[in-house]
């Protein structure tokens, strides 16, 4: 396994994904590079809220977690509209209209995660707990099928939770 850090791969994850978006907005992207941008996106939303959010101990960071479970919502269902634009639609200045937004998004998002609950999750994270998710990233190449996250998810009443 590689001697990355946690915090490290999931930094790496940003990056990647942010440049699979770039390289989308500039002349010429590729629509295939964006659709596996969005995949790994997914995946990465997953692995935080399954594995690392709930790993966190310390209760001071609950609001912080709110917002990243918040702003995971906004961009999923801005992924879906991308996803539904790029496979169906081909609809290239549309794509880069949700792209640019999701940029954005992802921008102010990544920021405060980086700061906040990676740095967190780097001293107060079991190692036993780091390596796992680590070797989730490096094995995982989706989330599972029918897998969304938290705050996309429907309540008993059938309607979209709140964000």
């Amino acid at each position: 396994m590689s001697t990355e850090s946690l915090v490290d791969a999931l930094e790496r994850e940003h990056q990647q994904i942010d440049h699979a978006i770039d390289d989308f907005l500039s002349e010429g992207g590729d629509a295939t590079a964006l659709l596996g941008a969005i995949t790994a996106l997914r995946r990465h939303i997953y692995l935080e809220e399954e594995y690392l959010f709930p790993a966190l101990p310390d209760p001071a960071l609950a609001a912080p977690v709110f917002v990243m479970l918040r702003e995971h919502a906004q961009m999923w269902r801005l992924l879906d509209a991308l996803d539904d634009v790029l496979r169906t639609r081909d609809d290239r200045s549309e794509a880069a209209r949700l792209c640019k937004q999701l940029s954005i998004q992802l921008q102010h998002h990544n920021q405060k995660e980086e700061r906040i609950l990676y740095t967190a999750a780097a001293t107060t994270i079991p190692t036993e707990l780091t390596d796992r998710i680590r070797g989730l990233i490096h094995s995982t190449p989706e989330a599972p099928p029918g897998w969304v996250c938290i705050k996309t998810r429907n309540t008993s009443e059938g309607k979209p939770s709140s964000v």
